[in-house]
């Protein structure tokens, strides 16, 4: 009986996590700025990597770019390249997963990954796209995708050494 408690109890707990990152991703296309929206998911999804395990965070990366379709951040003609964000930010999450025993090393080369496999492959979709709505999307889709998912991996790091250091808490 004891042993079902404490199940009870570790699932009641993932599944907070989940609610709570996965609330936050649903929120931060939200805001409509790449700047700020880019950061909030890179870091949620740096941070599901080490309190969820790499299955969930995986299930994750897909809600971030269907979200910001609806929300207006992406515009519906950048439909074709939502494949290839989602499949960026699982490059994150997996290059992240493997790299994260050092915790800084893995946030520069998954945030360097993410952006050489977005920016390498959004061109292909970017080309099926009027020209003035390219020139955003090409932009969108470059430098700013290092910057981002590296603040959002510095964000993460930070939160994480809290936890770490509150390990009064069972995450």
């Amino acid at each position: 009986m004891e042993q079902i408690k404490i199940a009870n109890k570790i699932n009641a707990l993932f599944l907070t996590k989940v609610f709570i990152l996965m609330s936050v991703l649903i929120f931060a296309p939200l805001l409509k700025n790449q700047m700020i929206t880019g950061p909030i998911v890179n870091f949620v999804l740096f941070t599901s990597v080490v309190l969820l395990g790499r299955n969930t965070a995986l299930g994750l990366c897909v809600f971030p770019s269907i979200i910001s379709l609806f929300t207006g951040i992406l515009n519906f003609a950048l439909a074709p390249i939502i494949p290839f964000i989602i499949l960026s930010n699982m490059v994150l999450v997996l290059s992240f997963d493997y790299l994260k025993n050092n915790l800084y090393k893995g946030v520069i080369l998954s945030a360097l990954f993410k952006f050489l496999f977005l920016f390498s492959t959004s061109s292909i979709a970017i080309n099926m796209i009027n020209s003035s709505l390219a020139k955003k999307a090409a932009i969108m889709f470059s430098y700013p995708q290092f910057f981002t998912a590296l603040a959002g991996g510095v964000l993460a790091i930070l939160v994480l050494k809290i936890i770490n250091k509150n390990k009064k808490y069972d995450f």
